[in-house]
């Protein structure tokens, strides 16, 4: 058998630990760590799993509500939805395995999320993604792209669960380091969530599902650490996912959940089988021993170390009422999953490691979860962007074609035919909308997603770009016809050791709990990806928002396509802003100026009204403006509606402003009236823009044929996808 090495600096330091923090394990334990329990700090005082750099700003969010059932801390979210029944929700990332092996990085991605919603309980109902690229032209970029949108298809529709939406960007950022963020959402009765927290003493502690390998080995850790010049030597440390295998885990564990026997349960997500022990462990005030040799695997020889760090996929843990033990193991043995008591619960605070008879860990268990390092990191503010020296004009209708035909705003079509949006038949509202819409089976309910940030903003100024990302969901929700009900977040930044990054970061923070309180959407879940960052060069901070509404009757639901003949209508005001506009960005090769200010309380007002019209029937179409402001979002809706309309000839600030708070409205000729006198009755801007007829869109004395702008729109993404 092979002798664990010594434990050096350099092994240490390899193991992403400061001096400081192996000092406090020294001082912890009185004694030098063993190899595997150096993996085992390792992998629980990674960033990934302690959030060490982001605990003190993520309780500054609002997580409550008379809607929350379970905020932050357990594997998802679980929201309130009438009927006894709760929608069950998570973003996470799976950002530095998705740029080594984009594949299995992002299809193992899916298969995590998927297990955070079924571990509490829920059938999932729909996934989203929100994926992040460099620039186009980057050599890397096209099979990124492809292998990644390969892998969420390729797991997605196999597990059998629709890919009904998400957002896709560009920008050279990304080019050392792909984000893929990836959104799952079941649903559950309201009195039957399960929880992760161990209790009892002296209770079986079981491994539920697939046998374990070396595969993930130290993916905790990888993900915890910048990228340089030996990325491809971190390749074995990305997981390898069987969608079939997670299909029979969640029948297995849904099945099993009904039986009685579940006392606590938890995926084995990052860091495996030592985060998931030391979780429920430590949620439940006990201890816990593990025998290894009891472990499924799937390759010999494994020492203690690898079986403790592997990321092995398709497995959990669960602490099981003893008396149901045989009703259990026939439950999973019937799904031909694995099924192995492998330790117990102790009343003491240690976690114990058994191998071949060896004690090969103990450890203060509560050492490695809840008192796991908190840093309070030093941060600047970023400078304030200076103004625009001057906009550079570009012919208005150019620059429209420009934007469409764009990677970062041509149509996603390309990606997302790859992905199975229909599967379960409850999907109302697909990929391509502000939001897309699914049915809660067997009810008049339906839910809304989305996912939403714009990156450039959160750069120019943290704080509003936080606002603004909470603020563009809180729309996209409305213009369905949902009433928002609570989000997660999914947190991609530099390396937070810089202060500048950290800055980054608490603006963003700030941003988004000042936009969720305003708007009534606490954060129930989400994840914290940090060193996202190559040879020092950081992404965009990119703090993606995914958010969730509920539709109380699913014939009420309003989509982006207007009728013939109805009539636009401007709900906001004219657009003035062009600072960091995607017309600056993709038509004038600039980044300048501030982000568009984000009036909360505008939001609130003017999001109501649009609600009350579309609960009032009122409306036949509906969508909010967002990146590229009016022209872009008009565009869009006639290419969904197949109509054309006729405007006056704008200004680039008219056309492209991306100022916040604004939808277009579609209704009857003869409602205009009325609708306008209630707009200024309730105190919201509302202006007549054009009726929809016929198949040009007309500036002024400009006509662009919808057949142009649609093959332009097509177009955008195809060349990058082969």
């Amino acid at each position: 058998m092979t002798a664990e090495p010594d434990i050096t600096p350099d092994l240490v330091a390899a193991h992403g630990l400061s001096d400081a923090e192996y000092g406090e394990i020294l001082r912890l334990l009185n004694r030098p760590p063993s190899f595997t329990e150096l993996g085992i700090f390792s992998a629980m005082w990674n960033e990934h799993c302690s959030y060490k750099s982001s605990k003190k700003w993520l309780r500054t969010l609002p997580t409550g509500g008379p809607q929350v059932i379970c905020g932050p801390g357990e594997n998802a979210g679980v929201v309130d939805i009438g009927d006894g029944l709760a929608v069950v929700f998570k973003m996470e990332s799976h950002n530095h395995p998705s740029y080594i092996e984009p594949y299995q990085g992002a299809a193992t991605g899916v298969g995590g999320i998927l297990r955070d919603v079924f571990t509490m309980g829920a059938r999932p109902m729909a996934a989203l993604n929100a994926l992040s690229f460099g620039s186009p032209e980057h050599p890397k970029t096209a099979r990124l792209l492809a292998g990644v949108v390969e892998g969420i298809g390729g797991y997605g529709n196999a597990f059998g669960v629709p890919t009904v939406g998400g957002e896709l960007r560009f920008d050279p950022a990304y080019n050392g380091n792909c984000l893929v963020n990836a959104f799952a959402a079941g649903i559950a009765r309201a009195d039957e969530i399960f929880y992760s927290a161990a209790s009892g003493v002296g209770r079986p502690v079981v491994y539920l599902g697939a046998k374990t390998g070396r595969d993930g080995v130290g993916g905790a850790t990888m993900a915890s650490a910048e990228f340089d010049a030996e990325i491809e030597e971190k390749r074995p440390t990305v997981q390898v996912g069987d969608p079939f295998t997670e299909k029979r885990l969640l029948e297995a564990c849904l099945e099993l959940m009904q039986t009685g026997a579940v006392v606590a349960i938890q995926d084995m997500g990052a860091a495996g089988l030592t985060c998931s022990a030391v979780e429920m462990g430590d949620k439940g005030g006990l201890g816990i021993r593990l025998d290894l040799d009891a472990v499924p695997v799937r390759e010999t020889g494994m020492t203690a170390y690898e079986m403790m760090l592997s990321e092995s996929q398709e497995r959990m843990l669960m602490v099981l009422d003893p008396a149901r033990e045989g009703q259990a193991k026939a439950v999973f043995e019937r799904w031909d999953l694995d099924f192995a008591i492998v330790g117990e619960t102790l009343a003491e605070d240690r976690f114990q490691i058994y191998l071949r008879g060896d004690l090969k860990a103990d450890l203060p268990l509560r050492a490695l979860s809840g008192s796991a390092p908190e840093y309070d990191r030093p941060w600047t503010a970023p400078p304030e962007p200076g103004p625009i020296a001057q906009v550079p004009e570009r012919p208005i209708a150019e620059a429209l074609k420009t934007l469409l035909a764009s990677p970062n705003y041509a149509s996603r079509r390309p990606v997302w035919e790859q992905y199975d949006h229909s599967v379960g038949a409850d999907t109302l509202v697909g990929p391509g909308a502000d939001a897309a819409v699914v049915r809660v089976h067997g009810t008049a309910k339906a839910l809304a997603f989305t996912a939403d940030v714009t990156p450039r903003y959160c750069r120019a100024n943290p704080e509003e770009g936080g606002k603004q990302a909470v603020a563009e969901a809180y729309r996209n929700l409305i213009a369905t016809g949902a009433v928002p009900l609570a989000v997660t977040d999914n947190l991609n930044f530099g390396n937070p050791e810089r202060p500048e990054i950290m800055g980054q970061f608490v603006g963003c923070i700030q941003g988004i709990g000042a936009a969720c309180r305003a708007l009534s959407m606490p954060v129930v879940s989400g994840n914290v990806s940090l060193y996202n960052e190559t040879d020092g060069a950081a992404i965009q901070p990119t703090p993606t928002i995914g958010a969730v509404g509920l539709i109380a009757d699913a014939t009420q639901i309003t989509g982006l396509a207007p009728q013939p003949g109805t009539t636009a209508i401007l709900i906001g005001g004219a657009g003035t802003h062009l600072g960091q506009s995607a017309y600056l960005a993709e038509c004038c090769g600039l980044s300048a100026g501030g982000p568009p200010a984000v009036d909360l309380e505008r939001e609130r007002i003017h999001g109501g009204f649009v609600q009350t019209l579309i609960a009032a029937g009122r409306v036949s179409a509906v969508h909010d403006i967002a990146d590229g402001g009016l022209l872009l979002a008009l565009a869009e809706m006639a290419l969904a509606g197949r109509v054309g309309i006729a405007l006056p000839v704008l200004s680039a600030e008219a056309a492209f402003g991306e100022d916040q708070a604004r939808y277009i409205v579609a209704t009857e000729a003869d409602a205009v009236a009325d609708l306008l006198a209630d707009a200024a009755a309730a105190g919201v801007p509302a202006t007549t823009l054009g009726v929809f007829e016929g198949q040009t869109l007309t500036l002024g004395a400009e006509g662009l044929p919808l057949s142009t702008l649609s093959q332009l729109h097509a177009g955008g993404l195809l060349a990058l996808l082969g």
